[in-house]
């Protein structure tokens, strides 16, 4: 189907100068020059994209020759970064179907060579064996996973082209896979991570043939790579809206494939205290990025582990281990089981657990403690952890606002707060010792 201009709401002014450059250069080199993907779907929906692909029927060294700042990349799958500044237009070559099937219906349908749907090992080696076939933009379009990803704006009449259905899911607001869900799931485990990551973004309804395998076949992403888990736990989390996003992985059940731990803990946790601990550090996360302010993926994940690890901190402290030496080892060992599943870079796990260490440092505020906690590189992030977990009935509200006072006044008021916790005693034992050594060594 194509929408022409008149009917659809895309105009060049949305769309990036620079992106302009790269169409309009492809096309007067004789080549097919489109948008594609999400900032189509983002523009139809009076969105704004945050990047542009582009894609055409120019091979990735042609590419190149049109452009001198591109740049090849990717093994499985040639295509050209062009950069202008800071700003890259990704510019790939349409793909096409496996070659064993040349009727896109059949690969659409059951897969790569028509039989039943092969397993999840064999459709991923096909896929990569395919990664760059060439093709038709219809058989670009059918390669893609969801419907409304699959739209081409093209600069030549400034038509919308859709090939499977896009534009009007997203009238009706459905995410809806392209093809056989089953099959395309077993290809990419990862696609059901995305079904879920899209609709909390779009605020769409997963079509029922799309959403009905994923409990099915969750077990599945247990294969994926546990650093390409991390990358996409951070896409699922860090998008603005993980609440949300959160909500549809335990509902579909894929939440207990990326945490384990934390979904045994949540099961048998009685009094709720993580389940309102998790949701409220999500929404922090979702304020934050609404308001422009940074992220730290530490932060997330520390609050993703913390009840695994309290809960075996509790378990040690019980045996009689000390409740610093129990926090360690718990959190070694929770971090040790997570990382088969996502490969926490040591630039994140080492924050966190500095996060978890100085919540049981956040008490012990007589003498000079709390001057020293709060010149701790580390503070900051850490009372932010200890007000959510006040604010959800797992540590002392007293206590947060206390902190939270504490860094608001000035040297000496912060000395008048330290005194009224501190016994008027508590410095005598250690002037007696002094004086102690001294005395011995009088005799000398």
């Amino acid at each position: 189907m194509i929408i022409p201009r008149a009917e659809h709401p895309i105009s060049r002014t949305l769309i990036s100068d620079n992106a302009l450059k790269v169409l309009y250069r492809l096309r007067d080199a004789g080549f097919a020059s489109l948008l594609v993907g999400g900032c189509v779907r983002d523009l139809m929906l009076g969105h704004e994209p945050k990047d542009f692909d582009v894609v055409t029927d120019a091979r990735p060294e042609q590419i190149q020759e049109v452009f001198r700042n591109a740049r090849l990349i990717g093994r499985r799958f040639r295509l050209a970064h062009v950069h202008f500044g800071r700003e890259i237009i990704e510019v790939a070559t349409f793909r096409g179907l496996p070659a064993a099937s040349s009727d896109p219906e059949v690969h659409a349908v059951h897969g790569a060579d028509g039989r039943a749907e092969p397993t999840a090992r064999e459709s991923r080696r096909a896929q990569q064996a395919d990664y760059n076939i060439f093709g038709t933009q219809e058989e670009d379009a059918l390669r893609r996973d969801f419907t409304v990803n699959a739209l081409y704006y093209n600069i030549r009449d400034y038509a919308v082209m859709d090939y499977v259905g896009g534009a009007n899911d997203l009238k009706e607001g459905v995410l809806r896979m392209i093809g056989n869900p089953h099959a395309r799931y077993r290809e990419d485990p990862v696609r059901m991570l995305r079904v879920v990551r899209f609709a909390a973004k779009l605020g769409f309804l997963i079509e029922p043939q799309t959403a009905a395998p994923i409990r099915e076949l969750g077990h599945l992403l247990l294969d994926v790579s546990p650093a390409r888990m991390f990358e996409e736990v951070i896409k699922l989390f860090h998008g603005g809206y993980s609440v949300e996003t959160y909500e549809l992985l335990r509902t579909h059940g894929l939440f207990r494939y990326l945490f384990p731990a934390t979904e045994d803990s949540l099961a048998t946790e009685s009094d709720g205290f993580p389940r309102i601990l998790l949701p409220k550090a999500l929404a922090s996360t979702d304020t934050r990025l609404d308001e422009g302010k940074p992220v730290n993926p530490a932060f997330l994940f520390a609050a993703f582990l913390w009840e695994p690890v309290r809960q075996r901190m509790d378990q040690l402290v019980d045996e009689g281990m000390k409740d610093q030496d129990a926090l360690r080892h718990a959190a070694d060992a929770v971090l040790r089981d997570q990382q088969r599943h996502i490969s926490i870079p040591k630039r994140f796990s080492f924050p966190m657990r500095e996060i978890w260490e100085l919540q049981l440092r956040f008490p012990r505020r007589h003498g000079k403690g709390a001057e020293r906690l709060l010149e701790h590189k580390r503070f900051r992030a850490a009372y932010d952890f200890l007000v959510l977990r006040a604010a959800s009935g797992a540590a002392d509200p007293e206590l947060a606002e206390w902190w939270t006072r504490f860094q608001e006044i000035g040297p000496d008021q912060r000395k008048t707060m330290v005194r009224a916790l501190t016994p008027a005693t508590a410095d005598r034992p250690k002037r007696r010792r002094r004086r102690r050594r001294t005395t011995d060594r009088e005799p000398g």
